[in-house]
């Protein structure tokens, strides 16, 4: 199928969410921007979410990581269960009952207005390069298997992207990324099994056979049991634990779709709906990745594991029908992931960063100031996908989950501190504390691993025999999200007091 034809359907797409923004974003105000007037309905947020937390990157990476890593990542995901356990148990029953917009509020009204400002702080550091990462893994694709050979530049490709979310996300906010998501999702796995079949089928067996060929070459193993891995299978369901509670639990995107739940008992249903399906949606990614590499290996298809997916998709050896439904399935993936992330750093900067929810301007120069911090936003953007570009790294899935190990350890400690202690913290000392606690997790985990680091900056460290005689072999994986908020925990320990008054618990 031609480039053209495959992107005027990319078009065709985009005019569809633009419908459903400019429904959905009828009489919207600054409430329904932020928190959906605080009336979602559970399921939908719940189905939406699923496309949020996958992105582009999941669509690609994950397939791709099964080549070298097996169904490993499946430890992740059950992590990810004990994870939201939590949060659908401790932390969302405390943000309702503080009747919470943004849930760093709670920090402030913890332990003053620098925990507060610090926890706004490196959520919106992780969200906008965690964000961009998977922007920029989804344009490439575009720009490799369609734009390219348009003639059209990447950073056109890029600049015209963030146009089109900007378009459908400036005015209706939460209110309209519920439905947009809910129809990306809808796109996102529609696509993903009808790939999982169309590529089944043209390796000549079905389902059960192609397990049974994944199964030979050992593409289906979960649970890796040796201890000096990174993958090793405790340290993998620990990680997906802390990262599911950092990365979904403190993080205002994900939460300020929850809260805009009417009721506590829907939103934690929603919680727990939503884990269920995306553990079986994690499980068909990885299946995915297990057919494509067998497709390859019987076509004698030589790819980057980023590049595995596109590559077979969009070749000439399957149907125009299937390049279509890759393309539209991949845009699907990338939109929720951005718009939702746009939205929620607005609103943590408008409120957290710049008090607008206190503030007695007009709900017109409220709005006005809104809309200049998301076009600033999508501007921030558009200068680190081009800063990805520059840096040109593949299978970007595990930047970001190092990445999140190192900037959500402080919301981890911070949270964690308030909920489980009855201190009082010396608030001159918070932001110390939250500098120092990851750049020391850093430290320990460039240790553990310097070939990860020398790799993905292209210089040598030579921490290499230090390494050796300190960890012995042994791997941080992702669970140093757990020991950056370990030691954020102790730093605020080292600088708290005893208090009368008891922290605001998560429930009663």
């Amino acid at each position: 199928m031609s480039p053209t034809l495959l992107f005027s359907f990319v078009i065709g797409y985009f005019v569809l969410l633009l419908a459903v923004a400019w429904y959905t974003s009828r009489g919207s105000n600054n409430e329904s921007f932020f928190i959906g007037n605080r009336n979602s309905n559970w399921m939908l947020v719940a189905f939406g979410m699923i496309g949020t937390s996958l992105s582009g990157v999941t669509f690609v990476s994950v397939p791709g990581g099964v080549g070298t890593g097996n169904f490993y990542y499946f430890q992740v995901v059950i992590g990810y269960l004990f994870g939201y356990a939590v949060i659908a148990f401790v932390l969302i029953p405390l943000y309702y009952r503080m009747n919470l917009t943004s849930i760093y509020t709670y920090l402030e009204q913890r332990f003053g207005i620098n925990a507060h400002k610090a926890g706004a702080f490196f959520f919106i550091l992780s969200r906008t390069v965690g964000a961009t990462a998977r922007l920029y893994l989804v344009i490439i694709v575009l720009q490799i298997f369609i734009l390219d050979k348009l003639g059209v530049p990447f950073i056109v490709t890029a600049l015209v992207i963030l146009l089109m979310i900007l378009l459908y996300t400036f005015e209706g906010g939460v209110k309209t990324i519920i439905y947009t998501d809910t129809l990306q999702t809808t796109g996102m796995l529609v696509g993903l099994v009808v790939c999982i079949v169309v590529i089944i089928k043209a390796l000549g067996t079905d389902f059960s056979g192609a397990l049974s060929m994944m199964n030979e070459k050992g593409y289906t193993r979960i649970f890796n049991w040796d201890v000096n891995s990174g993958s090793f299978a405790l340290k993998h369901i620990i990680g997906g634990m802390f990262i599911a509670i950092a990365m979904t639990g403190l993080d205002q995107e994900m939460m300020q779709k929850n809260i805009s739940v009417k009721t506590l008992k829907d939103s934690q249903k929603n919680i727990m709906t939503f884990t269920t399906v995306l553990m079986v949606v994690n499980f068909l990614f990885l299946v995915l990745g297990g057919v494509l590499y067998l497709y390859a290996g019987s076509k004698g298809i030589n790819a980057q594991p980023d590049d595995l997916f596109p590559t077979i998709a969009l070749s000439e050896e399957f149907s125009g029908l299937i390049g279509v439904i890759f393309i539209i399935a991949l845009i699907s993936a990338l939109f929720p992931s951005v718009d939702g992330a746009i939205t929620s750093l607005t609103s943590c900067f408008c409120i957290d960063i710049l008090g607008l929810n206190k503030s007695s301007a007009s709900e017109k120069e409220k709005k006005r100031t809104r809309l200049k911090v998301h076009f600033t936003f999508a501007f921030v953007f558009f200068v680190l996908v081009l800063i990805f570009k520059a840096i040109n790294d593949k299978l970007i899935i595990d930047f970001i989950l190092k990445f999140a190990g190192i900037t959500y350890g402080p919301l981890l400690g911070l949270f964690a501190f308030g909920i489980l202690t009855k201190r009082k913290l010396n608030e001159k000392l918070i932001w110390a504390v939250c500098i120092i606690a990851p750049l020391i997790a850093m430290g320990i985990d460039i240790l553990s691993s310097p070939e990860w680091y020398e790799k993905k900056l292209h210089v040598s460290i030579g921490l290499n025999d230090i390494s050796a005689a300190i960890f012995n072999g042994y791997k941080i994986g992702y669970e140093l999200i757990l020991i950056n908020g370990l030691i954020t925990f102790i730093g605020l320990w080292s600088i708290s007091k005893k208090e009368s008054a008891g922290p605001v618990y998560a429930a009663k």
